[in-house]
């Protein structure tokens, strides 16, 4: 067995993350009764996920903070409704409510308590490597029924560095106890997930969950997968 350890990504790799944000985001609109404000739900929804997929490509890469995060993400599909006073305090306080939503909701990606299970089975060590806010990603472990099987939870705020950074990656071996050689990334993102481990020295499994062009990708990752199960084929 060539690997030993496993980097294994968690949002939308493992938790459903996108799925059951869909569902906190519905729960936030009419706890806050934005149907005031807007003509239609889904102009917020759009632009939400429009800021969102934004904000958080900026952050992987160092470029804006988390607490601009926070409040950016809302600002900016708030700020599309019609006579709404858009304050700082209102996108901490929507903000809050929303990560509380979405910590509680339990659904994963499909085949993965299968594949975990698998893994385990194989005596694989496996660290959860994740961009995700240290207070919400426990949460979300605790939900979905996902924690137990982590030898190591390393989330880059712990690190002060977020993926695709050689220094996220720098601490992980040092948390996990791994060595490059025998460990394998396993990511849905391209770019935080993959790149990152490649540049830092790492055979790098894509789950290619969102149909990406891997062809376009100035490194090709050691393996590719469109469905969970396909990983045990590897491992």
């Amino acid at each position: 067995m060539k690997y030993k350890d496993l980097f294994i990504d968690f949002d939308d790799t493992l938790y459903d993350t996108h799925g059951n944000a869909v569902i906190a985001l519905g729960e936030t609109f009419d706890l806050f009764h934005l149907e005031r404000y807007f003509s239609h739900p889904q102009v917020f929804y759009d632009a939400y996920w429009w800021a969102n997929i934004d904000l958080w490509g900026r952050y992987s890469k160092g470029e804006i903070t988390r607490d601009y995060l926070i409040v950016e993400r809302f600002r900016r599909p708030l700020s599309e409704g019609q006579g709404l006073e858009v304050t700082e305090a209102l996108c901490l306080e929507m903000s809050d409510r929303f990560l509380d939503f979405c910590a509680t909701k339990p659904g994963v990606v499909d085949g993965a308590h299968e594949l975990m299970d698998y893994l385990k089975g194989r005596g694989y060590r496996m660290h959860m490597t994740s961009n995700g806010f240290h207070e919400v990603q426990y949460k979300k472990l605790s939900a979905c029924g996902l924690g137990d099987y982590f030898d190591t939870i390393i989330l880059s705020e712990d690190a002060g560095e977020n993926k695709p950074s050689p220094r996220y990656f720098d601490y992980a071996f040092k948390m996990a106890g791994a060595v490059r050689e025998t460990t394998l990334m396993i990511g849905d993102n391209l770019q935080t997930d993959i790149l990152g481990a490649l540049n830092a020295g790492i055979d790098a499994l894509l789950f290619n969950r969102w149909s990406v062009d891997v062809g376009e990708s100035p490194l090709a990752p050691t393996f590719v997968v469109d469905h969970l199960r396909d990983i045990m084929g590897i491992l």
